[in-house]
């Protein structure tokens, strides 16, 4: 049976008829509480239930819903557990809980649960939990959870969890999760997981996980994963993984894995893999595996296949080479060269054939147009077709 409105009205107020209403100058607010449980209307210290107040200036401590039309005055905030209520605005000293903004939320120190705003959510020191804002989620210390922010989401120390952005993604420390952003994402320190970004991400430390981006991907320091820059990627350290760009992908130590790019890829030490490129591959040290390059392949050593269209050059190779132009620089040359022009400027241990075949010393073959030997006999230093020599020196 349904109780008229009129009698359920008077049942409500007979119930609160017992809660000391007040408004005094130790409360300044209307207290309906019963034992510090209740409802209080203005700039109370706290209470256990529902507050109600135009601007925080002197709170304690909420546990329930703290209800606020703008943000505390500086000093003024307090703890929140529970509901943090702003229309517009709230805040709290610290708030564990549901936080709800019309335009925005924030902590002077940290900001736990679910948090949800027009416009932002921040805090001072840490965010924790589910976090959804129009334009941006910022920490001055860390950010930890789920994340969804239209234009970016930002700490000042370390960001962990999934986050999309329409815009950017940003930690002054590490970033650890998966990270999706319109334009960028990166970290002074290291990243471990996977970022997904329309133009940019990028490590000031260590790379660990996959980058994909629409421009370029970095790692300051060390990488273990892939790269893959629509215009290039970089690593500053050494590099294990896959490096894919659209222009160029370098590393500035040693490099094991897969490399390739439209322009160039090159190592400042040593490379082993394999290594694809429309002009030119190169390293510092040894490149190990197979090279295929469209214009040039260089190393100060090379071990295994390289190929290319224009010249394939070493200061020692041990290696199957195909190439218009194979330069030896001094060293030795054990394997085979295919070219049309093998300047070995060292020992040849093996098989060189081209239209013209030069080497300083040879143990093996020459087949060409041209073959010279420049410390064989006299009578065998020029000769066509075929050159050789096999005695050991």
């Amino acid at each position: 049976m349904r109780l008229p409105v009129s009698f359920a009205l008077a049942a409500a107020l007979l119930a609160t008829s017992h809660l000391p209403a007040q408004r005094n100058e130790s409360c300044r607010c209307l207290n309906l509480t019963a034992n510090g449980t209740g409802l209080q209307i203005g700039d109370s210290k706290g209470v256990r239930g529902i507050r109600l107040n135009f601007r925080d200036s002197r709170l304690n401590r909420v546990s329930g819903m703290n209800l606020t039309i703008w943000d505390p005055y500086r000093g003024g905030a307090g703890d929140v557990d529970g509901i943090a209520l702003g229309v517009p605005l709230t805040g709290g000293r610290t708030i564990r809980g549901l936080s709800l903004g019309l335009f925005g939320v924030s902590a002077e120190q940290s900001m736990r649960g679910l948090a949800v705003a027009g416009i932002g959510v921040g805090a001072g020191e840490e965010v924790r939990g589910i976090l959804a804002a129009g334009i941006g989620v910022g920490a001055g210390g860390s950010v930890e959870g789920i994340g969804v922010s239209g234009v970016g989401i930002g700490a000042g120390g370390d960001v962990r969890g999934l986050f999309v952005t329409g815009v950017g993604i940003g930690a002054g420390g590490s970033l650890t999760g998966v990270t999706i952003a319109g334009v960028g994402a990166g970290a002074g320190g290291d990243v471990r997981g996977l970022m997904i970004a329309g133009v940019g991400a990028g490590a000031g430390g260590d790379f660990e996980g996959i980058a994909i981006t629409g421009i370029g991907a970095a790692a300051g320091r060390d990488l273990h994963g892939a790269l893959v820059g629509g215009i290039g990627a970089g690593v500053g350290g050494d590099a294990t993984g896959l490096l894919l760009a659209g222009i160029g992908a370098g590393v500035g130590g040693r490099f094991k894995g897969i490399a390739a790019a439209g322009v160039g890829t090159g190592f400042g030490g040593d490379a082993t893999g394999i290594f694809l490129s429309g002009i030119g591959t190169g390293a510092g040290g040894t490149l190990r595996g197979l090279a295929i390059a469209g214009v040039g392949v260089g190393a100060v050593r090379i071990e295994g296949i390289a190929i290319a269209a224009g010249g394939v050059g070493a200061e020692s190779m041990h290696a199957l080479v195909g190439a218009p132009w194979v330069r030896l620089e001094g060293g030795e040359l054990q394997g085979v060269s295919v070219a049309a022009f093998n300047q070995l400027k060292g020992h040849q241990n093996g098989l060189a054939i081209g239209v013209v075949n030069y080497a300083r010393s040879l143990h093996g073959m020459q087949v060409g147009v041209i073959n010279i030997v420049r410390d064989n006999p006299g009578g065998r230093r020029v000769l066509p077709v075929v050159n050789w020599n096999f005695s050991r020196k």
